[in-house]
Formats: structure tokens, C-alpha cells, sequence
């Protein structure tokens, strides 16, 4: 299955869930979209399990076959599977580079390391699904530092997570540790998604 490519507040009401992380979507209509979107319709117990998979691989902008394969190292860690598979999510570049405050969505910073914007321990790197490690240090290009984009996206940030320090007037941060689970989405319910994977078999 592709990534998912279309309007992300539609996505949103019909997961019941902020994709954005900022509520914006839900703020009118906290509905399903479409002409039945006010009816309640009850979810089965496999249904749930779906719907939680599908919020966080929308949440992150990863396809099916990513999602599953990043489940699949996080099952085979050590520690708790449903956290450990969220940190590794959370590692990707083009999410610590929407964490530090470069992009206003995580599309953006995914279009950002696309273009070449974005530099890995000093080394232009454009695979958004690079895995950043604790110390490792975050940059904009020199060539992409007067970038409107990311300067709109850094004054907009009010304040970076925990596990990442970052220097806005030099546009460089480091990945300073792994998240802990009370810094993420705590609407995340991370078991429905490993009883989904384990139904699998």
C-alpha cells in the first residue's frame, strides 16, 4: 500500500484523531466526513486494533510496508514492543527534523530531506527514513539556511521536545536521546497496534 498523499484533515475526522498533533482538524467537526459521518457506528475489537494502526502510520507518514517492517525490529528489541516500536518511529529523520522545529508538519520535513535541505553529522542526506541515533547532530544546509520555509516553521515553534536540543539561530540541533513514552501522543493506545500484529501471526 502507498503512502497516503491526500487531504490530511478528511483523514483526520474519519480516524477520530489529529494527524497534525494540533487539533486544528477536529476543532469544527469532530465527525466523520461524508453524509452518514454523524452516525456511531460500533467498532469490533479487530476494528479498534485498525483503526489505532492506521492513526500512528498516518500520524508518521509511513507506508504499509515500512510501518510493518519498523514493527518487526521493534518487536525483536528488548523492553516493552509498543514503546520501543514508537521510539523508533520518532528516530526517523524526517521526524526529528519536524520535532526541532524545521517544518510545520512532518510532509513538510519529509519534502525538506527530499530536496536535499537537510544534513545528517555534516553529510546531506535525503532518505527520510534514515534512522537518527542519540548524538547524532541535525542541520539545514548552508545553502538552505535563508530558506522562508523553515524559518516560518522555526518562529512558529514554541517550544522542541525534550529529547532534542536545538540552536535556532544556526539551524542546528542534536538527537539527544530516545523519547520516553509520557513525551509522546498520549491518545496513542501503542497495544491495540502490537494485538493487531500478533493477530497476524
Amino acid at each position: 500500500m502507498a503512502r497516503y498523499t491526500g487531504p490530511v484533515w478528511k483523514k483526520s475526522r474519519r480516524l477520530g484523531f489529529s494527524i497534525l498533533e494540533n487539533g486544528k482538524e477536529l476543532n469544527k467537526r469532530p465527525y466523520a466526513p461524508g453524509q452518514h459521518g454523524q452516525k456511531r457506528h460500533k467498532s469490533t475489537e479487530y476494528g479498534l486494533q485498525l483503526a489505532e494502526k492506521q492513526k500512528v502510520r498516518h500520524m508518521y507518514g509511513v507506508n504499509e510496508k515500512q510501518f510493518h517492517n519498523t514493527y518487526n525490529r521493534a518487536n525483536k528489541m528488548e523492553g516493552v514492543t509498543g514503546v520501543n516500536f514508537l521510539c523508533l518511529l520518532e528516530s526517523r529523520l524526517d521526524n526529528v527534523v519536524y520535532r526541532m522545529g524545521y517544518a510545520s508538519t512532518r510532509r513538510q520535513a519529509r519534502q525538506l530531506v527530499n530536496h536535499g535541505h537537510i544534513t545528517l553529522n555534516g553529510k546531506k542526506t535525503d532518505i527520510p527514513s534514515c534512522e537518527v541515533k542519540p548524538g547524532d547532530v541535525v542541520a539545514v544546509r548552508e545553502k538552505s539556511l535563508n530558506l522562508d520555509i523553515i524559518k516560518n516553521a522555526l518562529e512558529a515553534q514554541i517550544t522542541a521536545p525534550g529529547f532534542v536540543e536545538v540552536d535556532k539561530e544556526n539551524k542546528t540541533g542534536k538527537f539527544t536521546r530516545l523519547p520516553e513514552r509520557s513525551e509522546l501522543n498520549q491518545e496513542i493506545n501503542e497495544q491495540l497496534i502490537v494485538e493487531y500484529y500478533n493477530r497476524l501471526g
